[in-house]
């Protein structure tokens, strides 16, 4: 596959969805393990459906492929949604769809550099996204990149007879700093 570096981290960059890539995410995106933890879990993607999907996250432009570093090996993707470029203000979202990458910072890290684009390159003012309450890794996660809970959704999503918050999380450009800025000379 082809990856081009838009936004360098220590181990990871983020680089524009390559359409090659659609079986893979179609692979993820039906991984329930994989999507228990958005909103995606009741849904099926077929081959076509994804590949919509992803057309659309690309004609939006402010959706990334997470590619390693050391190996260029895809291993999930990040973006802003409904970004409003008038108040300045986008939704984060964000997945790891190879699970041998969990649980070792890259969601913090890709996090990080999606916030650095956001706020030193698209001049984002308030991001904020949405959680479930039992997925404790990604708010552990958003914490370390400095988002705040602002509000509690109570039992706004259902797993069979269990019901969950959805928490809502944000972070203001003032909270953070970023790298881009350190690269004009």
């Amino acid at each position: 596959m082809r990856y081009f570096k838009k936004i360098v981290g220590e181990r990871l960059y983020l680089s524009p969805i390559n359409m090659e890539d659609v079986e893979k995410f179609t692979e993820w995106v039906n991984d329930l393990e994989v999507t228990i933890n958005l909103v995606l879990s009741p849904y099926i993607f077929s081959l076509e459906k994804e590949r919509e999907a992803l057309e659309g996250l690309c004609n939006e432009g402010y959706t990334f492929s997470i590619i390693t570093l050391d190996n260029d090996e895809l291993i999930g993707n990040c973006g802003l949604l409904n970004v409003n470029l008038i108040n300045r203000t986008a939704e984060a979202g964000i997945f790891i769809g190879n699970k041998e990458y969990w649980n070792r910072g890259y969601g913090t890290e890709a996090m990080n550099l999606l916030l650095d684009y956001a706020f030193n390159l698209l001049n984002m003012n308030s991001i904020f996204l949405r959680v479930h309450s039992f997925n404790k890794r990604a708010i552990k996660c958003y914490k370390k990149c400095g988002f705040k809970e602002i509000g509690i959704r109570r039992e706004a999503y259902l797993v069979g007879d269990k019901k969950y918050d959805q928490i809502y999380m944000d972070i203001l450009a003032s909270e953070f700093k970023g790298k881009i800025p350190d690269l004009i000379k």
